[in-house]
């Protein structure tokens, strides 16, 4: 049957399916099954391909899918025994032990004498009886605690220890059910009206423990909490209290959306109603706290943060951005209202120095999540509207909100705020207010002309009409906090050629000049911080220049103000840090041209961009090393563990390219792991841009492959690090990306057999197989070297055993290969197989007419390793069959092992005993006879 003709029949596609399913391959063998279910005409036939399908899902520990596919199949036939005992395993799985044991018991009762029936049952008796115990003894620490907590004559020691207690509780199983069942809600529902930041914390903290995964009481706690209460208290002026709220609406998020994905949504078998409507109401009241007067600072922080990390879409590939269109509609002018506060104004909004940033991140997501011309249109229309009422009110404060909204545009959706900068009188204004006597008239248009000179359609403009305006401001003004902004203006009109030698906007000296006024202003305690972020800000454009750089690195104090800057609250400095350290680094992207195009191009009399000559790899070296020494880890650590929506994508990949330069030598990478580094990248491998999460991946490849992955990822956390070594095993990265991933996972592999699972599971065997077919040698090598570690698994060896595949061929010919580094690997990977699965020795002679030859040249080479590896794989192939131990001793094999049995003084003692060995058992065979044997026969000759 052709490709094509198995493809369209059902009966075939399930043979394949248990085929792959015989092996090991779980993952092919669900594949064919779900292929066949749809071209299914027959119920019955559709049972057993979903009985199937859930033993697949069971070894892959996709339990949920598992039970429905069980479930399915009984439908159909309600007796078929091994999709109900399937559920009650998968069921095991998901906690779910009183239907499990329903389930297992129907089985042992049909069948009493299967074995495997009767050891489920027992296991689930005992669970059963253990969680039983464990929720008796729970409900009296619940009703403990109630009663301390309620009786208002406690001591308010006891009190407070009773609410910690209650926080441990939720945060199990069985505490958290207690606790719910047994009106929990209502007692938090008193605790969080208390006068004590302790109490509260630790209500808010509870509920956290309630709602972890659980969609059904995540539903039943927002409903009987209401969000007017839970926004009131994330409004709270106390920061913990506020960001302890953001927590649990978080996670309230969390928990139900995820339900939305599943089937069947809470550890519960009842179906629950879908929580969209609760959603929707969540995102209604944090709409409502953008413009509400009586809502803290960080309180309004929060709500903009959940709403940057819930309403968006995760990926572009889901087709559904109706939220985001929601959002939209109905609070869109609730958010430029915050984008627009001007916090010096006497009517303005609380905010955070952070909370403009935040702003500007929120509105980029929700622009960039628009699908259509239509929407985003209908998006600039709005921020044009918002704009033009403010700017057309009689006075200035009207005129000042509306160039601050524009601000915050700039930085978010830069397109929309380009098309309010060009609205009619806006730009004049600006350039009239920097002349203002008023300080925060000053302010607000100083920023907004910053802000517009990043813009490539307005900086040309700014450079020929704001350049004066911004030096007179420097110079003249007598607040350091104007004139910090117009040095930043001049800082980014001047660094307009970037890393462009030869594109330099100012005079020869001006920019060292202004990097020192910044250096100087970073360094200044007395200053706001604000106005010293601004400082960072200069520092970030004037470091394209190499000699800025230069600069910095030698100045100590400068540094670490930076880096105390980056750990600090002032989460919007983030970025302006960020950039700096990538342009120190030189970790940012640089194409080097073609030599002959350059050439085309002098010709032409073209601009051919020059690189600085203090950006050459010596110096780059240099400055890292200065780096290091000042903290710089320790303060990159510190930023990635900053909740904020300041830490957008872009920021990330800032942080992820300087841990990639910081690890670039290998001595280095000990101090990273130190400080905190190895620990800091896990996050930025999976949450970041694509370029940032190649650089990260890339980063714990270089730590795997020369540290001890046990130390630098200790516990649960070397876990973590496969996925993103297995994501650098792509044609999208470049060859020493492979070979860095091929490298490290070969170190993971090494280590135990769950880790061996983790990357089975994560696909990563195909993509090694198919590198040990790449032409470089170093990666080819890798690739076998890392296959030589995952034989250890059952799995892979199932994989060589599977009918009709090459893979044992590809092992013998690399053995015989020059390349010393690909036979040790293949060699190594031979007798281990041949040792773990003997019929395997049988197929080796089928492999190649030259097999001989390969195997007598490994015990010939001069190579300790190469001869050992070989002695192993004959002495594997004389044990597995006595026709292969004549074949060997019909060979030169027999003189090669009576040498190599002799040893000698560079003879390893194993590869002498396992060819003595081998020996041995040629003579237990009868192949071969021992010396005394062959004296004996030559006395008894007539």
């Amino acid at each position: 049957m052709s490709v094509s003709e198995k493809e369209k029949d059902p009966a075939a596609l399930k043979e394949e399916g248990n085929v792959l399913f015989k092996v090991g391959d779980m993952q092919g063998a669900a594949c064919c099954y779900t292929k066949a279910l749809k071209l299914s005409g027959s119920q019955a036939e559709s049972a057993v391909l979903h009985r199937n399908r859930a033993a697949c899902y069971l070894r892959l520990e996709e339990y949920s899918k598992a039970e429905s596919d069980a479930s399915k199949a009984l439908e159909t036939d309600p007796g078929d025994m091994k999709a109900r005992f399937r559920r009650a395993q998968a069921f095991q799985k998901l906690g779910r032990l009183d239907q499990a044991f329903l389930d297992v018991q129907r089985c042992a009762q049909l069948e009493p004498k299967n074995k495997a029936f009767q050891d489920l049952l027992r296991q689930l008796g005992a669970q059963i009886q253990h969680k039983s115990a464990q929720l008796n003894s729970t409900d009296a620490r619940v009703q403990q605690m109630f009663s301390l907590l309620l009786d208002a004559s406690a001591k308010e020691s006891d009190r407070q220890k009773a609410a910690q207690n209650l926080v441990v509780l939720s945060r199990e199983e069985a505490g958290a059910e207690q606790i719910f069942r047994n009106d929990g809600v209502k007692l938090i529902q008193k605790l969080l009206q208390s006068k004590q930041e302790e109490i509260v914390l630790s209500a808010l903290r509870t509920l956290v423990g309630l709602c972890t995964g659980h969609q059904s009481r995540a539903m039943a706690i927002v409903n009987d909490l209401g969000m007017e209460q839970l926004c009131a208290v994330m409004g709270s002026d106390v920061s913990t209290v506020s960001l302890a709220a953001c927590h649990l609406l978080q996670v309230m998020f969390e928990a139900l959306t995820e339900g939305m994905r599943r089937e069947i949504r809470g550890k519960e078998e009842a179906i629950l109603p879908e929580p969209s409507k609760e959603l929707r109401s969540m995102l209604r009241h944090l709409l409502g706290m953008m413009p509400a007067s009586n809502v803290s600072g960080p309180g309004r922080d929060s709500a903009i943060n959940l709403l940057v990390k819930q309403v968006p879409r995760k990926s572009l590939k889901n087709p559904d951005n109706s939220l985001t269109l929601w959002v939209i509609d109905q609070g869109l002018k609730k958010i430029l209202e915050v984008a627009g506060t001007v916090p010096e104004l006497s009517e303005g909004l609380r905010l955070t120095d952070n909370s403009h940033m935040s702003c500007s991140v929120l509105l980029s997501k929700l622009y960039d999540d628009l699908k259509s011309d239509k929407e985003r249109e209908n998006f600039n229309k709005l921020c044009e509207e918002y704009v033009q009422q403010h700017f057309s009110r009689p006075g200035l404060d009207g005129k000042l909100r509306a160039i601050q909204t524009v601000s915050v545009l700039l930085q978010g959706p830069s397109d929309v705020g380009n098309r309010t900068l060009e609205m009619s009188g806006m730009m004049d204004a600006v350039i009239s207010l920097c002349a203002s006597e008023d300080v925060t008239h000053q302010q607000v248009a100083v920023e907004a002309l910053i802000h517009a000179a990043g813009k490539a359609k307005r900086a040309s403009f700014i450079t020929a009409n704001g350049v004066t305006l911004l030096k007179d401001l420097y110079k003249k003004s007598e607040n350091d906090r104007i004139r910090v902004r117009a040095l930043v203006g001049l800082c980014k009109l001047g660094s307009a050629g970037g890393t462009d030698f030869s594109m330099k906007q100012f005079a020869e000296g001006s920019t060292l000049k202004l990097a020192k006024q910044c250096r100087k202003w970073l360094c200044n305690e007395s200053l706001p911080p604000t106005s010293r972020r601004w400082s960072v800000e200069g520092l970030a454009y004037l470091t394209f220049d190499a000699d800025v750089k230069e600069d910095l690195v030698e100045d100590k104090n400068a540094l670490q103000a930076m880096f105390e800057l980056a750990k600090s609250e002032d989460k919007t400095v983030l970025f302006a840090v960020g950039s700096t350290l990538v342009n120190c680094t030189n970790s940012y992207e640089v194409e080097k041209p073609d030599p002959q195009l350059v050439e085309l191009a002098k010709y032409a009399k073209q601009h051919v961009p020059e690189e600085h000559p203090k950006d050459a790899p010596s110096y780059v070296e240099k400055r890292l090393a200065k780096l290091l020494e000042a903290g710089v880890v320790s303060a990159l650590v510190c930023m990635v563990k900053q909740e904020s929506p300041a830490l957008t994508e872009a920021c990330r990949e800032c942080i992820a390219r300087v841990f990639l330069a910081v690890v670039e030598r290998q001595e280095d990478r000990g101090t990273v792991v130190a400080q905190g580094g190895g620990k800091a990248l896990i996050p930025l491998a999976s949450d970041n841009t694509d370029v940032g999460k190649i650089k990260a991946a890339q980063a714990l490849a270089k730590i795997t492959i020369t540290s001890n992955p046990e130390i630098a990822f200790p516990g649960e956390r070397i876990y973590e690090v496969v996925r993103p070594l297995v994501s650098l095993l792509s044609l999208d990265c470049t060859l020493l990306q492979n070979f860095e991933a091929l490298m490290a996972l070969t170190n993971l592999a090494g280590i135990n057999d769950r880790l061996r699972q983790k990357i089975i599971k994560e696909k990563a065997v195909p993509k090694i197989e198919g590198y040990m077919f790449e032409e470089h040698d170093l990666v080819r090598a890798s690739a076998t070297e890392c296959m030589c570690n995952l034989v250890l698994s059952p799995e892979v060896q199932k994989l060589f055993l599977a009918t009709g595949n090459d893979r044992l061929k590809l092992l013998v010919l690399y053995s015989g290969e020059e390349d010393e580094r690909l036979r040790k690997a293949a060699a190594g990977t031979l007798a281990m197989l041949t040792a773990e699965q003997p019929q395997l020795c049988a197929w080796i002679p089928g492999t190649t007419t030259h097999w001989l030859e390969i195997v007598q040249a490994l015990l010939l080479s001069e190579i300790p390793d190469l001869r050992h590896r070989g002695v192993v794989i004959v002495q594997n192939m004389m044990q597995a069959e006595k026709s292969l131990a004549e074949s060997l001793m019909e060979s030169e094999a027999l003189e090669i092992l009576s040498v190599l049995a002799k040893g000698g003084e560079d003879m390893p003692d194993p590869v002498s005993k396992i060819a003595q060995n081998c020996l041995d058992k040629a003579m237990e065979y009868g192949i071969i006879m021992s010396r005394e044997g062959k004296e004996k026969c030559k006395g008894t000759e007539p």
